[in-house]
């Protein structure tokens, strides 16, 4: 299942959040680290579908200059 984004990003938040309410220092780092993670995905998610727009203009570009063949 293909998340979004902003679903990371929101989980990211959420993490923080935690961290910061959190009492115990364990607790709090636990939160950080998931913190880190989520905006990491995030981050990857978001390169992938710049990427993917990215070759698919490139593509819709490519169809218009391809070699026609003659019959």
């Amino acid at each position: 299942m293909s998340q979004t984004s902003e679903f990371y990003e929101a989980r990211a938040r959420e993490a923080e959040e935690h961290a910061s309410k959190a009492t115990l220092e364990n607790v709090r780092e636990r939160n950080l680290v998931a913190a880190k993670t989520w905006q990491g995905l995030a981050d990857q998610a978001r390169r992938v579908m710049e990427n993917r727009a990215a070759r698919a203009a490139g593509e819709a570009t490519d169809l218009g200059t391809g070699p026609t063949t003659a019959g």
